[in-house]
Formats: structure tokens, sequence, C-alpha cells
């Protein structure tokens, strides 16, 4: 059974506000950074002293509350930003890469990711590409025009959240970036995602990899690999095998009970091919973004709207593209997806 810890971070989450910088154990603190207009709430930086100041694993949401939350939290823990020394990042996306660039201009850090993530950053340089490109996606997953509109953001939101610094190290599995801290490769989220396992005190940063409540979201869409959910399924199954006491997340709250936790999510995502599978053959020929709507979600589906929609039709490709791997469901040929049983 997964216990929690970071009781003070749940009290939070509960309430719907933001919960306190804390310090986790000697030399290593939780700082919560705030997503404004995001469900997730708030990112959890993490600091590490180091002999000659502080690293961080992620940064936080490149916004200004974001900034101010970083630079107040590092203050509380008795540094200035120009302390940071390094910024390990989990993966690519904007809630945990967004501000890194900005702390290493501030500080001159050096930024280490996984190659795989590095890639993906790359490819999403130019805003008016990635419009483009995800709007295309929705297409070919059966969305309307309507839902382009809805789901698929400005060219200025994507020169916002999309412009990513490019990092300076990359980190491969069962690297050591850090003395004592040990990357381990957990692909599915992203196709780089990374935890970074503190060996001496027996604790595991998981990222978006591993959450106490919420399955992290894995998703097929442009720059992702065939079958992430594989990827993350297998990635998961290995992260359960580590000696971990307690797990430190990006979002909600710390808890203990890593094996139980990875066992939950291997049981939902089990579940969850079933009911893809019955939805298939209760529905020949739908659409990847007709079954998305017919599957059960934890609010009805016209309360999952704008990113969070383009992310539960990008879910429901994912598991549809790993029953395709394993025979089960098969893709009529064309541009838009219509899926039937094998």
């Amino acid at each position: 059974m997964v216990e929690v810890t970071g009781t003070a971070q749940r009290a939070a989450w509960q309430q719907k506000t933001l919960p306190p910088v804390e310090l986790v154990r000697p030399g290593l603190w939780s700082i919560p950074v705030p997503m404004t207009g995001s469900p997730l709430r708030y990112v959890l930086v993490y600091a590490l002293a180091r002999p000659d100041g502080v690293a961080l694993v992620d940064a936080g949401w490149p916004t200004d509350d974001a900034w101010t939350a970083l630079v107040d939290g590092l203050a509380s823990c008795g540094y200035a930003l120009t302390d940071v020394r390094a910024v390990l990042v989990t993966h690519w996306h904007a809630d945990h890469h967004g501000l890194a660039g900005s702390v290493r201009e501030a500080s001159g850090a050096w930024i280490g990711m996984h190659a795989l993530d590095a890639a993906a950053i790359k490819g999403r340089s130019d805003p008016r590409d990635w419009v483009a490109n995800i709007s295309a996606w929705v297409r070919n997953r059966g969305g309307s025009d309507a839902d382009i509109a809805e789901t698929v953001g400005s060219v200025e939101d994507a020169r916002r959240f999309r412009s990513l610094a490019e990092p300076d190290r990359l980190i491969e599995d069962g690297e050591r970036p850090l003395d004592g801290i040990r990357a381990v490769w957990t692909p599915g989220h992203t196709a780089g995602h990374l935890c970074f396992f503190d060996e001496g005190r027996r604790l595991l940063l998981s990222g978006d990899h591993v959450l106490p409540r919420i399955s992290p979201n894995i998703t097929l869409h442009p720059g992702q690999t065939a079958d992430p959910l594989g990827d993350f399924l297998e990635s998961l199954t290995r992260t359960g095998e580590l000696e971990a006491d307690e797990v430190l997340p990006a979002h909600e709250y710390r808890f203990a009970g890593l094996r139980d936790r990875v066992a939950a999510l291997h049981t939902h995502h089990a579940d969850r091919l079933a009911e893809v599978t019955r939805l298939v053959a209760a529905s020949p020929g739908a659409t990847t973004w007709e079954l998305a709507s017919r599957l059960t979600w934890s609010r009805p589906w016209p309360q999952v709207q704008g990113m969070i929609r383009r992310s539960a039709v990008g879910e429901t490709y994912a598991h549809l593209a790993h029953l395709a791997r394993g025979g089960v469901v098969r893709r009529a040929d064309g541009d838009i997806d219509h899926w039937r049983l094998a």
C-alpha cells in the first residue's frame, strides 16, 4: 500500500493551495513552483546542497509567478539564484524544463537531460511548425476544425512554452551526474524521461514517471516512439525493482510504497487496454477521437477540455498503438484513424 509521507503537501493538494517549502532530508528541499491555469497546480522542484552551491532537479513553469516562487523558495533554503550550479531535467515538458534556461542565464549553471529529450526540444524549435504539426495530428486522430481550435494553442502560446533551452550535458541511463545521484532512464511519458535515484538515502526523485495518485499521461504524438505505452510499462517494471524507501514526485506529494504503486499502475493500464479493446469491438471503424470520447475518465467527457482533451486523445492513441503492436486491433489505411479488431 502507498503511504503518504508528504502530509503537508497532500493537505495543500486537497485544499487546492500551494504547499510549503520543506526540508525533506538534510541538504535536500522541495520547492513548490506554481502552474497557473493548470489542473496540476504546481511542480515540485528539488534543491540538493552541493559543496559549491546547490543543484536543482527540474526548474518549473516559464511564468513570472513561477520564477518568483523559485527564487523565494531557494532563499528560504539559504541560497541565492546565483548559487545554482546545475539543473537536472527529468524531461522536456515546459512545467519541468521551462525555467531552466533562465536559471542558467542568471547563475551560469549547466543543464543536463537525456539525449532523446534534447532531440525533442530541437524538433520543436519553430512554434509555427509545431502548431501546424499538432493541428494535423488532431485531424488524423479524427478531430474536427472545432477540435483543433479548442485543443491546439496559438503560435504565441507555442513560442512561450516550446522555446526551451538546449542542454549543456547529456545524461545517460546509469550515469551519476552528481555524487551519489544515479540517473534512471524511464521512457514513456517522454522518450527521454529520467528519474534520479539518491542511492545513499534510498530516495527516488521520480519526475512524472511515478505519481502517488494519478497515472502520468502516456501520449503517442509526433516525435515519440512507436509504442510509448510499451516503453512505459517496461521501464515501470524496472523502476519497481529499485530499493527506494521514499518517492519524491514532481506533482502531488511524497509517498512510500514504490512497488505497490508500480503494481497499481500496471493494473490500471491493463484495465484500460481491456476497455479500449471492448470499445473497438463495439464500434468497428471508430476514430481515435470517437473512442476517447467513450472511454471512462475522471470527469465527464464534456468537462475534459482544451489541452487536457488533446492529452486524453493522445493517451487513447497510445493504448491503441500498443494493442495494434500486439495484434489485437488494426488501423485502416488512410490519413484518419479508423480502428477494428485484428
